[in-house]
């Protein structure tokens, strides 16, 4: 038997070379080849021939808005732009033991009381699913089981039983018989699930892939996996914390950014109405190098505490230590606060956290941020009920936020009482209960803290 010849497939664009590079040859990234078994040429150029496709003019085509079926889980309802589409193809990743398996038994279970619901599991066989549905509750649950792994098999089950919803759990443990390569490869996740996406459009079912992710935190497998399908969300959370986050990174059916909460029970994950107050220190007294953000994830305002610890050096380079929060934003933050604002943390170590795992990219947090650092330079607190945001330019100009009007009324609802804000954010009609500072230098900023 003629031994499979070896070939090196790149996981960002899925390229393959015939020799192993520091460098992909087709997309220039780097350290991203691994080695695979070569596709043979008869699959990777089959029909190039046959009949024409038929071409429209846009003009012509009618648009159709899409219709959410709900999945009984309302914060992934809220992440999913509305619930299901029929036709759309969603990728959920996450670490290990995060819950995948558990949301999606829970949400399949919600599903099957309406509509013919398919669950394929590649990694588990009946039996444990069964324990989970009934650690769950979900014994009677009307969900269909499949352990397979094979896509053809799969295939031939989705056209037999004809379900509206279809989980494969997970698409690195299917393979295809056309390719030589084991589960899991660069060829072999694209192939199933570039052929799991077309039977979804041909069929107009719902279908949801499990991905494992990278150490890095990044869905494992080729990049263009996150292309062709609808929808990608991402599983987050401390393994040591019993809350939840998903979180939309591309969702062509509803907002990205969008985001989902819930609370690891004992019954499964439970849905969390105030997500603000998971991310909220309570405090008996206001503290030293605490600042209360409110800060927006997809269309949702939330509230964040934000705490930073300014320490003096134990010998050596000062740390810069940021959690949840861009380090590199950070070093930029301590250098216009330094240039404009006359505080010097040169040889002071500084740490901040934003409370409750929540990771926050969005520039509205800079104020938030200089003024919890301030606050624990000087060690003096900040004003009891008081939220901050805005963003801070390196000429130390306080810029305009997006949606500031329902950040405040968000604080407002929760009790908050002061609000500073940048001064083009100042609502048109004042907002009952609050006092709310603008400011436009970050000078003004910090006279706040001093009086």
């Amino acid at each position: 038997m003629a031994k499979a010849k070896t070939a090196y497939a790149c996981t960002e664009c899925g390229g393959q070379s015939s020799k192993w590079q520091g460098q992909c040859p087709h997309c220039s990234a780097w350290n991203t080849l691994v080695e695979t078994v070569a596709t043979p040429a008869a699959v990777r150029f089959q029909a190039v021939s046959g009949a024409a496709a038929e071409v429209q003019p846009l003009a012509k085509v009618r648009a159709r808005a899409e219709t959410h079926a709900p999945t009984g889980l309302e914060e992934f309802d809220r992440v999913l732009g509305g619930g299901l589409v029929a036709g759309g193809v969603i990728l959920l990743g996450g670490d290990p033991g995060i819950g995948k398996s558990t949301l999606l038994l829970q949400a399949m279970a919600a599903i099957g009381a309406a509509r013919r619901a398919l669950y394929v599991t590649g990694e588990e066989s009946p039996e444990q699913v069964a324990l989970r549905a009934q650690r769950l509750g979900l014994v009677n649950a009307p969900v269909e089981l499949l352990a397979e792994v094979q896509l053809e098999a799969i295939v031939g089950a989705i056209r037999v039983r004809r379900p509206e919803v279809v989980v494969i759990d997970s698409i690195q443990t299917v393979y295809t018989e056309a390719l030589e390569s084991a589960p899991g490869s660069v060829a072999q996740v694209r192939e199933c699930a570039a052929q799991l996406t077309r039977l979804a459009k041909q069929t107009a079912i719902t279908v949801v892939l499990v991905g494992h992710v990278t150490k890095e935190g990044a869905i494992a497998g080729p990049r263009v996996l996150e292309h062709i399908v609808d929808t990608v969300l991402y599983f987050e959370g401390d393994p040591h914390s019993s809350f939840r986050l998903v979180r939309a990174i591309k969702n062509r059916f509803g907002a990205a950014n969008e985001l989902g909460v819930f609370a690891m029970t004992e019954r499964g994950l439970k849905g969390v109405a105030n997500p603000s107050a998971l991310f909220l220190s309570h405090h008996a007294e206001p503290v030293p190098g605490s600042c209360i953000l409110a800060t927006l994830e997809g269309s949702r305002p939330l509230l964040v505490e934000v705490q930073a610890l300014v320490d003096p050096g134990q010998g050596g380079m000062a740390r810069r230590l940021a959690v949840g929060l861009d380090h590199q934003r950070l070093a930029l933050l301590l250098a216009v606060l330094h240039r404009h604002g006359g505080v010097e943390t040169g040889v002071l170590d500084v740490f901040v956290n934003a409370v409750g795992g929540v990771r926050i990219a969005e520039p509205a947090a800079d104020l938030a941020i200089l003024m919890a650092i301030y606050s624990s330079f000087k060690n003096n607190s900040l004003q009891d009920k008081s939220v901050v945001f805005g963003e801070v330019g390196l000429a130390g100009e306080i810029r305009p936020v997006q949606r500031g009007q329902e950040r405040l009324r968000e604080a407002a609802k929760l009790g908050f009482r002061t609000a500073l804000i940048p001064e083009a954010n100042r609502p048109k009609h004042p907002i009952e209960g609050m006092n709310v500072i603008t400011v436009a230098r970050i000078g003004e900023a910090l006279q706040q803290l001093r009086a």
